[in-house]
């Protein structure tokens, strides 16, 4: 049994942060004779449910980096993988060392929360207003991050700003035991950055095995445009950048594809499924 999984910002989504008409219908299409279609993103449940709304996938979906994976039709979370408080704590120590702000994610009783201490720079600001705005998604301000890692699973820190600040703490974090951290640049902006900490048993291509070894899955064909998704890549048999992505995780792939302004993605997956008119 084949699945195709693809990532989502600069790779289905096109520069809009959007699944265009062409792409919904035809992976519709796809997905209506039997195809298995599904997603593996940086991207948190709120986000990433309003961005997929009208696309019905039929396999669960890979969130923030495969920290969690969430099966759309229970509408639960079906595995979490979060960090151990020593580790969280350290994390936070570290944050307010480098004087670097960000948020910090839990999930309690199956609920996701987003926390922010203090948000001084507009950059993120408008990240936590643009989620707000557009994804109804809610973002809780407190005094102390520690306030919440005792009475929470802690999956996930997110920093966003320029290279030359989140490169400092990422040095400063890489070797701390039990976590895994991403630093890739921002899709929608020239100079910024994401700097993405969360559990070592989480990445993208745990939950590309988790998904193979669940779900029958002896076939799965990927898709990607930046560094978080070199591990998605060394868990697929065939991988495929799209025109647009970074040069490294083109040299790696099976093959570059169109890109995410082109609806490369569905072009591609119609394409290989024979479906009419491809």
């Amino acid at each position: 049994m084949k699945l195709y999984i693809t990532d989502l910002d600069g790779t289905l989504l096109n520069s809009e942060k959007e699944i265009s008409a062409f792409s919904k219908s035809t992976l519709n299409t796809l997905i209506s004779k039997g195809v298995n279609f599904s997603i593996a993103s940086a991207r948190s449940l709120s986000t990433a449910l309003k961005i997929l709304s009208g696309l019905k996938l039929n396999a669960p979906i890979a969130l923030m980096n495969g920290v969690a994976l969430y099966d759309m039709e229970s509408g639960k979370y079906i595995n979490i993988e979060a960090l151990a408080q020593e580790p969280a704590e350290e994390i936070v120590n570290i944050l307010k060392m480098r004087r670097v702000e960000g948020f910090m994610y839990t999930i309690s009783d199956g609920v996701l929360n987003t926390y922010y201490e203090t948000l001084s720079s507009n950059v993120l600001t408008d990240f936590r207003d643009e989620r707000i705005k557009k994804y109804n998604k809610t973002f809780e301000q407190i005094e102390n991050f520690k306030d919440k890692i005792s009475e929470n699973n802690i999956i996930y820190f997110t920093l966003l700003d320029e290279y030359e600040t989140l490169i400092k703490v990422y040095e400063t974090l890489k070797d701390m035991p039990g976590i895994e951290i991403s630093l890739y640049k921002d899709v929608y902006s020239d100079n910024l950055y994401f700097l993405e900490i969360y559990s070592k048993n989480a990445s993208k291509r745990n939950a590309v095995n988790y998904l193979r070894e669940n779900y029958n899955f002896d076939e799965i064909i990927g898709f990607g445009d930046n560094l978080n998704d070199i591990p998605m890549l060394k868990a697929c048999d065939e991988f495929y950048a799209v025109a647009n992505a970074v040069d490294e995780l083109k040299k790696l792939a099976t093959g570059v594809i169109g890109d995410n302004d082109s609806d490369g993605v569905a072009k591609y997956i119609a394409k290989k499924e024979c479906l009419e008119g491809y």
